[in-house]
């Protein structure tokens, strides 16, 4: 339960208000709204500054509380990006979500958490302006110290392609793959569906063991929606389609 509600107008007072250890950053406010036993305050981010889509040379910046539409709209986010925020939520939550709050709060099934995954993303925060990746901050998320991520960085000079399957063409995935690969080789391929997070099934320069590292990577991925035998398999499929889909694409250039 929302016991007060601040909304600072710079961000030196935001991160004031976030040292207590009973409150929160709102964003679009799709989970914090909902009805919790538990007593917090919050601190509103809308008049900060931080919803913007900014493209410096090969890297996109995308503000903490740019919505998942303003991403999906940009004529600057790739096609399989768009094919994973249209899944990851429908479109009144896509216009309310935001970027950095959907990274924080995914699950294993977000889609749109294992294309960025995929794409090495890199976490800006407000404090010291620390650079995390997006690989490295998701299995520490729970119980971290209340950061505030200021913005996101995504490379655009690479090749990215990704697949899903699921029970019906706009569920969830019950497996996804996200392919991305530089111009310097440098693969990188990461799976969802499962679990608390994405997982990394690959990061280097060795496209031939893909369908290997996706076996492996979901060779214990069982749970109620499907057996780690399926997963496994069907993950392998997805990683090699999304090869075959950026070859494709390359060819046809």
């Amino acid at each position: 339960m929302i016991t007060q509600y601040y909304r600072p107008q710079t961000l030196e007072e935001a991160l004031q208000l976030l040292s207590r250890s009973d409150t929160r950053p709102l964003g679009g406010g799709t989970l914090l709204t909902q009805r919790s036993e538990e007593s917090f305050s919050v601190v509103d981010l809308q008049a900060l500054g931080l919803n913007y889509l900014n493209k410096s040379g090969e890297r996109l910046s995308i503000g903490a509380a740019t919505t998942l539409q303003t991403l999906l709209e940009s004529t600057d986010t790739s096609a399989a990006l768009k094919s994973a925020l249209l899944l990851e939520t429908p479109l009144n939550l896509r216009n309310m979500g935001t970027v950095a709050g959907t990274l924080v709060t995914c699950d294993g099934r977000s889609p749109f958490a294992a294309v960025m995954l995929a794409l090495d993303a890199k976490l800006i925060f407000a404090q010291g302006d620390e650079t995390i990746t997006l690989g490295n901050y998701l299995p520490t998320r729970v119980g971290a110290p209340n950061k505030l991520i200021t913005k996101i960085e995504i490379p655009l000079n690479v090749r990215l392609a990704f697949e899903t399957v699921a029970r019906s063409p706009s569920d969830k995935p019950i497996v996804c793959a996200a392919l991305a690969q530089w111009p310097s080789g440098r693969t990188r391929l990461a799976l969802g569906g499962f679990g608390a997070s994405p997982a990394l099934a690959l990061d280097g320069s060795a496209p031939n063991d893909l369908q290997a590292a996706a076996r492996n990577a979901f060779a214990e991925a069982g749970d109620e929606w499907a057996s780690k035998e399926y997963r496994s398999e069907i993950a392998a499929v997805l990683a090699k389609r999304c090869m075959e889909a950026m070859d494709e694409n390359l060819a046809t250039k």
